[in-house]
């Protein structure tokens, strides 16, 4: 029996998802108070805490980590400050949720079940842990603390406990929660959370280790040995938890041992913007029981000795300098794709180091193609340098996404959305976009084919109508009706170049076809005939364009800008209506240019963040043949999220500067207070003259507001938003909005 001075400390911490945060906590605390850790087990994010402190990692080092932005961003999928490419960023579309289907040369469909994106969190944990890995030999027992992690085999329904390969492996393996995220391949088997078979592993940590004293950490809420009567009403909510996850049983602990549960009542699994305050309760509950812990080890290590072991075990790290890039699953031509992104070359390979190999990484993922790819960051003993792997997990390359709008308003809509990826020599993606609706109709077909020099071509063709006729509200009376049909039809091809991290430009060449019909003045009865404005030509574009906002609608942080050169070459074809001066049709050919700026920026003060949006127009558009198809054809303020909806008179002109203030207010999490103001100033705008001609006018005094006011709840189906909207126009004032989803149109060919 060993002696006294001699007890061996195991350390177990269990899952818990977010409340598994409390982990670095309870290790601060026994560090700070010279408690020993001998050995270390744990599941799911237990695992992940007990692998970076096996790793080498102080709990001071743990906890700066996931107090940092980057750890929130690589739990919601984004990729980490400094690496957000938007080449590849699409055109925003209403969606609320996308099934992965894999398509095969027979047309079997296969549904890839995770809902969140892993891209950066698989980078992160292999950038982290490279060090530790390669120093240990990839033997689990030589690192820093001898540690043990707990997967699940769920097609053996066995536990599998992984003591040797590479720890991001482990650690990414551990907190594959079903259904949540895809699962990876360790050692040949598919693994997912040890929380499924073992969420409290003292057994492990007994059966292996066989240490003196045990300390058990437990922040599960599923400890129940009979059932909770008292509470099941409100455990019922959690109920897949309980069906995912094994019981945590308290029991487990010797009675040698010291159990820790610290108090989070109150939080939930997904609480990781509470990250400080779920760290101190682990602290707080393990100082409470620190005289418990203290009389049962009997043994001590003071903070020096343990700094001076870790730095010990840092000291032998490798530099991280890459060597090699190993890609497995890809054929003969997609290796030579991606090695082109990495600019590495076979015959004649140049080391590369990890900022390198982590912008090029993050380039390759922001096309949402590559998600499905895994790095590993793995030691060549060899060639004393890391080979950076990236494997192909199973295909995810035809996609179905559905989404649209329910409003008060008779602006409700539904889309679906279809995407199929075929990569090569180059990556192809066929995209279709449709939309329906009494208000609006879309159907948008269009095909990127990507080169791996960084360049894409787009051939796209889409119809788009807008049916304002039909305005029923039903929380107002609508007392005016603006009686205009208008069908858009247009193709062309975009081509897309990066220009740096964040920007690029595109260049779009396309043809136009568009109908508006319309009645001229505001009364207008079954019997009347409408005049048809018709537009054919040409449109080209040149689009310097950035955008890193959080969200499609009602973003709260980050920015976007655009600048755009347009030259349009048209030629009118005008039918008169009965509400029309004019009585004969008319033909004519316009071409002008017209240059557009806008930019959209938040700043994150906590729970204010301030924002604004301003935009600038300057053209020298000539008149159509009367005021009306003049005016909806001019460039629109459309500051709001129902501008596009409306027609708004006072907010269109040929020249014009619009901007204003967003305000947003964080009241919970995903629900916000929005408060916003904008100004628009034409430089000069558009009146109707008396045989119904358009004229430019100039006043310096014509100034317009528009605001709103209202509360948006950001759902998994899209925002849910309720606010008060006012425009200083005479047909659209005072208007209330409730909309489930998203509010979002392609934009007019002529815009």
């Amino acid at each position: 029996m060993p002696t006294f001075a001699q007890k061996k400390v195991g350390l177990v911490l269990s899952g818990g998802a977010a409340k598994g945060l409390a982990h670095v906590g309870v290790l601060k605390a026994l560090e700070e108070n010279d408690i020993p850790i001998d050995y270390v087990v744990g599941t799911s994010m237990g695992g992940i805490i007990a692998g970076c402190y096996a790793a080498g990692m102080s709990p001071g080092q743990i906890e700066d980590m996931v107090l940092s932005e980057d750890f929130l961003r690589w739990i919601n999928g984004l990729p980490e400050r400094g690496y957000n490419y938007y080449y590849h960023q699409s055109e925003e579309t209403p969606n609320f949720i996308k099934l992965n289907l894999s398509l095969d040369s027979i047309l079997n469909l296969q549904l890839n079940t995770s809902l969140a994106n892993d891209v950066s969190l698989n980078f992160a944990l292999a950038e982290k842990l490279a060090l530790a890995s390669a120093i240990s030999g990839n033997n689990f027992d030589s690192l820093f603390v001898p540690l043990r992690v707990v997967a699940a085999d769920i097609f053996t329904q066995n536990e599998v406990v992984l003591s040797k390969g590479n720890l991001s492996d482990a650690l990414r393996a551990t907190q594959t929660v079903p259904f949540f995220y895809n699962p990876i391949r360790v050692d040949g088997k598919y693994l997912f959370d040890g929380g499924v078979y073992n969420n409290f592993p003292v057994d492990v940590l007994q059966r292996v280790f066989k240490p003196d004293v045990v300390i058990g950490v437990n922040v599960s809420t599923k400890i129940y040995n009979d059932y909770p009567y008292n509470t099941d009403e409100k455990l019922i909510a959690k109920s897949l938890l309980f069906l995912l996850l094994d019981k945590s049983d308290p029991a487990r602990v010797p009675a040698n041992g010291v159990y820790i549960q610290p108090d989070l009542d109150g939080y939930t699994s997904f609480d990781f913007a509470q990250v400080k305050s779920l760290i101190d309760s682990g602290y707080a509950k393990t100082i409470r029981q620190m005289d418990e812990i203290k009389s049962k080890v009997g043994t001590s290590i003071t903070c020096d000795e343990v700094a001076a072991k870790r730095n010990l075990f840092n000291d032998n790290n490798p530099p991280l300098r890459f060597t090699g890039l190993t890609l497995k699953g890809f054929n003969s031509k997609q290796r030579k794709y991606i090695r082109r992104l990495f600019h590495f070359k076979n015959t004649n390979p140049k080391p590369f180091y990890i900022g390198s190999a982590k912008s090029s990484y993050f380039k390759m993922v922001s096309e949402n193609y590559f998600t499905n790819v895994y790095p590993n960051i793995l030691y060549d003993s060899a060639k004393s340098g890391f080979q950076l792997q990236l494997t192909r997990r199973p295909q995810k390359n035809f996609q179905v996404e559905f989404g649209g709008v329910i409003a008060t308003r008779d602006v409700s809509n539904i889309f679906l959305g279809l995407n199929f990826y075929n990569f090569g020599s180059q990556l192809v993606h066929v995209y279709g976009g449709f939309q329906t609706g009494n208000f609006y109709k879309s159907a948008v077909v269009r095909t990127r084919i990507d080169f791996p020099f960084q360049l894409y071509l787009e051939p796209e063709i889409a119809f788009d109508s807008w049916d304002f006729l039909e305005s029923d509200d039903l929380l107002q009376e609508i007392k005016t009706h603006t009686v205009l049909r208008r069908i858009n039809r247009k193709y062309g091809l975009n081509v897309g170049i990066p220009v740096g991290n964040l920007f690029k430009s595109t260049l779009y060449v396309g043809g136009v076809n568009n109908i508006d019909r319309y009645a001229n003045g505001g009364v207008f009865v079954s019997s009347d005939t409408l005049d048809e404005l018709r537009l054919r030509g040409l449109k080209t574009e040149f689009t310097f364009s950035a955008n890193t906002l959080n969200r499609k609608q009602y973003a709260s942080l980050g920015k976007a800008y655009t600048f755009s050169a347009q030259y349009f070459n048209l030629r009118e074809f005008y039918t008169p209506g009965n509400t029309s001066f004019a009585d004969a049709p008319v033909k004519a050919a316009h071409q002008w240019f017209r240059l557009r700026a806008s930019a959209e920026q938040y700043f994150n003060a906590g729970w204010y963040k301030p924002g604004y949006f301003a935009e600038a127009v300057f053209s020298n558009q000539p008149f159509f043949q009367n005021y009306f198809g003049t005016l909806v054809n001019a460039p629109a303020f459309l500051p709001l999220q129902d501008s596009r909806t409306l027609l708004l008179e006072n907010f269109r002109a040929f020249n014009y500067i619009g901007g204003g203030i967003r305000n947003v207010f964080t009241l919970r999490n995903r629900l916000d207070l929005r408060v916003e103001g904008y100004l628009f100033k034409p430089i000069d705008y558009l009146q109707q003259g008396t045989n119904q001609e358009a004229r430019k006018v100039t006043d310096l005094r014509a100034l317009y507001f528009a605001g709103m006011a209202g509360l948006v709840l950001h759902s998994p189906i899209g925002p849910i938003g309720l606010s008060v909207n006012y425009y200083d126009d005479k047909d659209n004032q005072l208007g209330v909005l409730l909309h489930v989803g998203f509010l979002l149109y392609n934009k007019h060919s002529i815009e």
